[in-house]
């Protein structure tokens, strides 16, 4: 290693004219060739922030490897990441070892989580993150490079080998990459990372553990009451059909066209979320098992999540969404297309994933 060099890591000497072969039988890769990190590029991406290249930004599960700069700026290198990104990665990576988000589960989970990686600020327009057409799909660097890295981190560090310690009964293509810009200019409420305290001008990530998406098309309510009811009944699927109440927080990526709707009747986010607590609801005869499928709930464990005075019956109704703060919503996608998208979650709290917001310092 030269005296000069920043770097600390381990250094592989490849003599073969097929580096990209290489990192894959070593088993660094997604499975999808990357880019190989060379010293010079590994500089060039530790460059664009003002960290100590020791800096363990915190530990990554399920095996708690730990996450210094340089192992982060190794992997975004490898993802495809632009120096101009590596910020954003930082700032994802902090929340994604932040215990409450609980990474261990996530990763090892037979459901399938991945993190959704949500951008906002004016970060977005810097770096050309995609919050428009095709905001969850493919041809836009930013968004296809920084959600990887999030991935290659998690195998590379965490340790999250699939069949190994990621034992995804499933799996879903998001687990390459899920990132995605909040459209800001299209959005008739605050921004996500202003309603979660920030201000205007900071740029923020937020990371959502999440399932797939699936989008939900509605091109005929015209008020904000029948595409409320056309979206969450369609939501109320998610997990399965008799999941009420569902032990998750919910995504609700809202197109732009929709969210005109909601806004021309003067609906705000809490409005939103609220009636779809409030109306999004089962009696307990269609929840139980056996009633159009084996899957159910019984009082016994509905009781704890619902306490019912007097007992239920089979008249109670049971709501999907554990509460209106349980659904998260922000607006993202095409300004062509009556289309938005719900993105099921791991089980939320003590036990399960809550979602972290953290600060991109440039």
């Amino acid at each position: 290693m030269p005296e000069s060099s920043l770097l600390h890591s381990q250094r592989i000497n490849i003599q073969e004219d097929d580096p990209y072969e290489i990192l894959f039988t070593s088993g660094l890769t997604d499975g999808l060739p990357v880019v190989p990190p060379t010293e010079e590029r590994v500089t060039r991406m530790l460059a664009s922030v003002d960290r100590d290249p020791r800096q363990v930004l915190g530990t990554v599960g399920p095996n708690y490897g730990p996450a210094t700069v340089e192992k982060v700026a190794i992997n975004a290198v490898m993802a495809g990441c632009q120096a101009s990104y590596f910020p954003v990665v930082v700032a994802a990576v902090e929340a994604l070892c932040e215990d409450q988000f609980a990474a261990h589960a996530i990763n090892v989970t037979t459901f399938s989580a991945t993190p959704l990686t949500i951008i906002n600020g004016p970060i977005r327009h810097t770096i050309g993150v995609n919050c428009g057409h095709n905001a969850l799909g493919h041809g836009f660097r930013a968004n296809a490079t920084i959600g990887r890295s999030l991935r290659l981190i998690i195998l590379n560090i965490g340790g999250a080998k699939p069949q190994q310690i990621c034992k995804a009964t499933l799996g879903h293509p998001a687990q390459f990459t899920f990132c995605v810009g909040e459209a800001e200019e299209q959005t008739p409420w605050e921004p996500l990372h202003v309603e979660k305290g920030f201000q205007a001008e900071q740029s923020t990530v937020t990371l959502f553990g999440g399932h797939s998406p699936f989008q939900m098309s509605d091109h005929a309510s015209r008020t904000a009451e029948q595409l409320a009811l056309s979206l969450g009944w369609t939501m109320a699927s998610v997990w399965n059909h008799k999941n009420f109440p569902v032990f998750s927080d919910t995504a609700l990526i809202v197109g732009p066209e929709h969210a005109k709707t909601f806004a021309q009747d003067g609906w705000s986010k809490n409005d939103l979320r609220q009636f779809l607590f409030e109306k999004i609801r089962r009696p307990l005869r269609e929840l139980r098992p056996g009633v159009n499928g084996g899957e159910g709930a019984g009082i016994s464990m509905l009781a704890g999540i619902n306490v019912q005075t007097p007992p239920a019956t089979d008249d109670t109704l049971y709501a999907k969404f554990p509460a209106p703060e349980s659904i998260l919503v922000f607006v993202a996608g095409g300004t062509a297309g009556r289309f938005s998208a719900v993105v099921p979650g791991l089980v939320r709290g003590s036990s399960g994933s809550t979602i972290t917001t953290k600060e991109i310092r440039q």
